[in-house]
């Protein structure tokens, strides 16, 4: 059995979750998530509890087992609690606004970076250089974090692009200091 699907995921507080026609449905103070269940699992809530059981001990059944698990305990915990990704920008003169439903960022291209900010995410700005990306589903969070991230990755001899908050930046001699 799966180490990962053989948990049980224990339901939160102010949380509900319901199980119809191949689908499960949860829904919490922050919002609603759903997630189509595959053919090879099955889910069932006993006493506060969600087991995922797979059906038979095919290798596609194992690995969705493990996979099946873990995405609706992100769904339990992005209901809840919510998911939250921030990242920098570094380098002079570079920043980010909000303008309506869009981000925009002034990178040093000759022009802005307008992204539109998906209807499901929250977008918030700690100064110029700092964007905070929030919401329940935290593949979409993730998803839109990379997505601002690689327009302007940060570079190895300078540092300067969009990283991660905490993420650290290999860098490299420049080409006199190599020799």
């Amino acid at each position: 059995m799966s180490r990962v699907g053989r948990k049980p995921i224990s339901i939160l507080e102010n949380v509900k979750v319901e199980v119809k026609d191949r689908i499960i449905y949860v829904e919490g103070p922050k919002g609603k998530l759903s997630l189509n269940l595959d053919p090879l699992v099955d889910v069932r809530i006993e006493n506060k509890n969600i087991i995922v059981e797979r059906k038979n001990d095919s290798k596609k059944a194992k690995s969705m087992h493990g996979t099946t698990r873990a995405l609706i305990n992100n769904m339990v915990w992005g209901v809840k609690e919510g998911f939250k990704k921030s990242l920098e920008i570094i380098g002079t003169g570079y920043k980010a606004q909000l303008k309506g439903n869009n981000l925009v960022l002034q990178l040093g291209f000759s022009r802005p970076v307008e992204i539109a900010i998906p209807q499901d995410l929250k977008v918030n700005l700690g100064g110029q250089t700092r964007i905070i990306i929030e919401g329940v589903n935290k593949q979409r969070v993730g998803q839109f974090a990379a997505q601002i991230r690689a327009i302007f990755p940060p570079e190895p001899y300078k540092g300067k692009g969009i990283r991660y908050t905490g993420e650290e930046v290999r860098k490299k001699l420049g080409k006199a200091m190599a020799k």
